[in-house]
């Protein structure tokens, strides 16, 4: 709102790296920063809360926007807690544990509200409550942990931002106590062998990452050692003694990555010991994970997003479901025995082969999952007579494809289910949606992600026919 005294610049245009401002907070930003303004031009404050004053130095101006550094607290937020990781705002991982629950889930409601009046102009939107964790803690399934020494120890954590730094995260709240437990004693068996890490090796050879998974249902737990070769030193000590050491052991793998690369896993993966895979549920459906298959990281609240997926689709066992940006099929199959028909589509053959075996296993006959892009298999599928009654499209961060919205809409649906993990191109997304003929019913919020600033939405469109142009 105003610089501190001794500052003679009037306008934010005059700004420089270093001055110091005090800005009234007004919201949270899409990645839990705090957003206030300075003379009408927006300014972005890591770890300021909505409602507080604070003061900041600015650390960089640009011509639509002004980012600073929090310096103090000068009218504090009712919902300001003391983070209980003692890693909190070094790690990356969490944004928000600064936050009570109850102001988290204020702010993710606020931050979905906020995308669809800023990028579609909805300033009354149908929200329904958000669904939240009774514990918000200790929801993560997996744990993917870069690996070194340091004075004499094996330490496992995350990289610090823009760096290459690991920052320690034993014992992180936000994951299950069984997946931290076994990274612990994953750690102590490396450990004890000797057993060389990559970077320590200038990655020649050795472990780059821990992988552990744990399923919620079964309680097995799969532990994969991302390795820049296929071999280990002491491999038979090392399968012995987690054997030995971790209770619900499904199996052990090693994934190659030789390539020096941001992307944790390589294309080829060895099962040194048990099965290739682990076994977990949702509800009744069953899965089988290979290290490499997508699961949903939080399984509580997944089945909360699902069923609001499933009363959005509004089946009666008549209509037939296209899942659209299907993956391994997990929205598909929840929704096949409420359906006629699901057909799947993904562009990743893996997933793909994935959703096939998901489907036999669970029974789901009438799911079938295609190989391809939607835009181009739904038009041909609508040519040769198909005419689906629900579409259901859950894609990445970056939104749909514009060229996929357009088949949408030459399509017609009668409704039109999106599951966005992106506030900004949901509304981005449901603006095309409503100029071409849809009516927005509602909007569901679910925290996915507590501790983070990340907000899952489902989102009905019903398709009217008026042009919202």
């Amino acid at each position: 709102m105003k610089q501190t005294p001794g500052s003679a610049r009037d306008h934010a245009d005059e700004l420089r790296t270093g001055d110091r401002i005090v800005v009234t907070i007004k919201r949270l930003g899409i990645n839990g920063e705090g957003v206030g303004y300075y003379r009408r031009k927006a300014v972005f404050i890591d770890g300021a809360l909505s409602g507080e004053v604070v003061k900041a130095e600015v650390t960089e101006v640009q011509p639509k926007f002004i980012k600073a550094q929090l310096t103090e607290v000068e009218k504090r937020s009712p919902h300001r807690i003391e983070p209980p990781c003692p890693v909190f705002g070094v790690c990356g991982g969490c944004q928000i544990q600064h936050i009570s629950y109850e102001g988290q889930l204020q702010a993710k409601t606020d931050i979905v509200r906020e995308a669809f009046n800023r990028y579609a102009g909805i300033d009354q939107l149908k929200l329904k409550p958000i669904l939240g964790m009774d514990h918000p803690w200790g929801y993560r399934n997996k744990a993917q942990l870069q690996v070194e020494r340091r004075n004499g120890e094996i330490i496992a954590g995350l990289y610090e931002a823009d760096s290459h730094s690991i920052v320690d995260i034993s014992g992180c709240p936000i994951q299950h106590p069984k997946v931290n437990e076994a990274v612990e004693k994953v750690k102590s068996v490396l450990e004890e062998l000797r057993i060389p890490l990559a970077k320590e090796n200038g990655s020649k050879d050795g472990v780059r990452t821990i992988v552990v998974r744990h399923g919620f249902q079964s309680d097995q737990l799969q532990v994969t050692l991302v390795c820049a070769n296929s071999s280990l030193p002491r491999q038979d000590d090392l399968i012995r003694l987690l054997r030995l050491s971790i209770d619900g052991l499904a199996g052990i793998a090693l994934n190659v990555n030789p390539k020096r690369t941001s992307l944790i896993f390589g294309d080829r993966t060895i099962t040194i010991w048990g099965a290739d895979s682990m076994q977990e549920s949702l509800s009744d459906l069953e899965f089988s994970l290979s290290p490499r298959a997508f699961f949903q990281l939080n399984p509580q609240q997944t089945v909360k997003l699902y069923e609001s997926v499933r009363a959005a689709a509004g089946l009666t066992g008549r209509e037939t479901v296209i899942d659209a940006y299907c993956g391994t099929g997990t929205i598909g199959l929840w929704l096949a025995p409420h359906a006629k028909e699901v057909r799947g589509i993904e562009t990743i053959a893996e997933a793909v082969e994935d959703a096939k075996r998901n489907a036999e296993r669970n029974g789901r006959h009438n799911a079938s999952f295609h190989l391809g892009e939607a835009e181009d298999l739904l038009p041909r599928w609508v040519k040769a007579g198909l005419r689906p009654d629900v579409i259901v499209a859950d894609p990445p961060r970056t939104g749909l494809d514009r060229r996929f919205l357009e088949t949408v809409l030459k399509t017609k649906p009668n409704r039109f289910v999106y599951v966005s993990c992106n506030p900004s191109t949901l509304a981005k997304d449901s603006k095309v949606l409503i100029d071409g003929g849809y009516e927005l019913q509602w909007a569901q919020p679910v925290d996915m992600f507590p501790q983070t600033s990340h907000v899952e939405c489902c989102s009905l469109f019903v398709w009217n026919g008026k042009s919202g142009k």
